[in-house]
């Protein structure tokens, strides 16, 4: 009996803390690996789409009234999308000039992950028009606003706006009310 509580005493000498911090640093290893392996995919995704994009008419060179729409896949550029239904839309209006440059760092910053919001991204919309140009970035959970702000400020950072800049939120109920998906709206950049 005497040499089993010795045993036991033996095993409680501290050992355990080295296992705790071998298992910390396995943990550690582990994420860095896996944040490694999320930055290998989404390289890959860019270079991959890189390809077909650089066939493609920029924003900016087209004339007249046209859209673009570039949605994650199985998700419609419609209200009504089950992905889009509780969602709403950061709306950035633009001078003329501007769009293919914007369009181009979103779509980049979409593909990078650099939005940090997980699946809350649907997609984004460059709409060319006569006077100005207007990009909008769709997201499913307009009552998120923690979220909603996280997109804001990475916009504002991807597209490096001044702060000045007037962005404005509009949830895809409002524009199913009013019926447009643009009026209203305040006028930025």
């Amino acid at each position: 009996m005497n040499n089993k509580f010795q045993a036991l005493k033996d095993d409680d000498s501290g050992d355990h803390e080295h296992s705790e911090e071998s298992e910390a640093l396995k943990e550690k290893e582990t994420e860095i690996c896996d944040q490694e392996k999320m930055q290998s995919t989404a390289k890959r995704k860019v270079e991959q789409f890189w390809r077909f994009y650089s066939h493609l008419v920029r924003p900016g060179d087209l004339t007249g009234h046209s859209d673009f729409h570039l949605f994650k896949e199985g998700i419609k550029p419609m209200w009504e999308d089950e992905a889009n239904k509780n969602g709403g839309k950061w709306i950035i209006r633009l001078r003329k000039g501007l769009a293919s440059r914007f369009w181009e760092n979103i779509i980049l910053a979409m593909l990078g992950e650099q939005f940090m919001v997980g699946e809350e991204i649907c997609g984004v919309v460059v709409s060319i028009r006569f006077q100005e140009d207007i990009i909008s970035v769709w997201n499913k959970t307009a009552s998120d606003q923690a979220t909603t702000a996280r997109i804001r400020d990475t916009l504002r950072r991807v597209l490096n706006l001044p702060p000045s800049t007037i962005m404005e939120y509009k949830t895809h109920t409002d524009s199913i009310k009013d019926n447009s998906s643009f009026r209203n709206t305040k006028i930025a950049v």
